[in-house]
């Protein structure tokens, strides 16, 4: 896959097949645009091209910031896996978010890459204060002679797939509900790093992680049953997102891996947390012996959730 970073370095081709949009989670209804996105450009024997934005347009142009479902390095792996041949990154500015639908269309799409198809979403809109629309898109369709192909919602149950929708069930700590929108485990990276020794004074020693981007969206509080994928290798066990309320009154957010059988020394290094269940929220305990009880009911729920996922 090749990833441009400046509009400069795509060579104008008429013949490309386009898709364009923030794609924040890459979930399953993106999927289905990027995978008609491949279909048509191997039909028409054309150059696929997706267009995405960083940083989210959104902690640009508004004062309530979101935390990204995607850091662009995993979006730009994940649309790697996909089989997608050219993606070229925009740097969203003010200065940009001020280009009109059709200013931004005339002058990025038609003038600087070249165009025989666009597929969009069900919902797509694009331009300042998001003013394009379907269509906004026929329109410049019929003058410049490229067709528009609209790729409806994916439905899961009553639930029609959206980022939105990824986002509040990950607030609300129910990822396997995340898990089913993105058609994956959600997941996040980071590096080991040294805690203050709590869990290994319980029996329980935990791999404390530092996020390897902190605009990255980390579930609700509570305990988790997760995949630890370290260099390769793939690890289970339960993750605690919280303050550690038994401890401290006022402890700092800790992510903090317990996994399960492991003894190897992994500080520093680089691991991948994918998000399996959730088991609980957090509690504080009266006393270390009642977390100690706690947490070896959580192991066997644990285990338990981990069997049924293998069988």
């Amino acid at each position: 896959m090749k990833v441009f970073y400046n509009l400069s370095e795509v060579k104008k081709d008429n013949n490309t097949v386009l898709t364009l949009g923030t794609f924040d989670g890459i979930h399953l209804g993106h999927k289905k645009i990027i995978d008609r996105l491949i279909e048509k450009a191997s039909q028409n024997n054309g150059r696929s091209l997706l267009i995405t934005f960083d940083p989210h347009p959104r902690n640009v142009i508004s004062d309530s910031k979101i935390k990204l479902l995607n850091t662009l390095s995993e979006k730009l792996e994940i649309l790697n896996s996909f089989g997608v041949e050219n993606v070229l990154v925009i740097n969203f500015t003010k200065e940009f978010s001020q280009n009109s639908s059709e200013d931004f269309f005339k002058n990025y799409i038609i003038d600087k890459i070249g165009i025989r198809e666009i597929i969009i979403g069900y919902d797509h809109h694009f331009g300042k204060g998001r003013g394009g629309d379907e269509n906004t898109l026929k329109e410049l369709g019929l003058e410049f002679n490229f067709n528009v192909s609209r790729v409806e919602a994916v439905n899961i149950g009553n639930i029609t797939v959206s980022s939105t929708k990824v986002r509040n069930a990950l607030n609300n700590g129910d990822v396997k509900l995340a898990n089913l929108l993105l058609g994956r485990y959600y997941s996040f990276a980071g590096i080991v790093i040294k805690g203050d020794g709590r869990g290994k004074e319980l029996g329980f020693p935990t791999a404390n992680i530092k996020l390897e981007d902190e605009t990255k969206l980390l579930p609700a509080i509570g305990i988790y049953v997760v995949e630890l994928i370290v260099e390769n290798n793939k690890y289970y066990g339960l993750m605690s997102i919280g303050k550690r309320p038994t401890f401290y009154n006022d402890g700092q957010l800790t992510t903090e891996v317990y996994v399960f059988d492991f003894e190897e020394n992994i500080y520093d290094k680089n691991v991948k947390v994918n998000m399996i269940e959730r088991i609980r929220g957090e509690e504080k305990f009266s006393s270390a012996d009642e977390l100690i009880i706690q947490m070896n009911k959580d192991k066997n729920v644990g285990l338990e959730i981990l069997t049924k996922l293998t069988n």
